[in-house]
């Protein structure tokens, strides 16, 4: 299963969530956060788990879904 990551609005700034950090990030505009997002999904997938990430818009529509692949190497999953 993936690791959530989501980035949502919170008031007039934007926040990232997930079980990866141990509480919310707040951010004053969505670029950084979703840029947060971006580069947590990418450590994850880096790290070898699948992350999604979801980014939420202030309608509360979803924006928008990434899938960031385990990038483990070939012979870790072999053994």
């Amino acid at each position: 299963m993936a690791l959530l990551i989501t980035v949502s609005p919170a008031g007039s700034g934007w926040t990232v969530q997930s079980a990866a950090l141990d509480g919310d990030v707040i951010f004053a505009s969505g670029a950084k956060a979703e840029a947060a997002g971006r580069s947590l999904a990418d450590q994850v997938a880096e790290s070898g788990r699948t992350a999604e990430l979801r980014i939420i818009v202030r309608d509360g529509s979803l924006g928008g879904a990434f899938l960031y692949p385990s990038r483990s190497a070939p012979s870790a999953l072999a053994g």
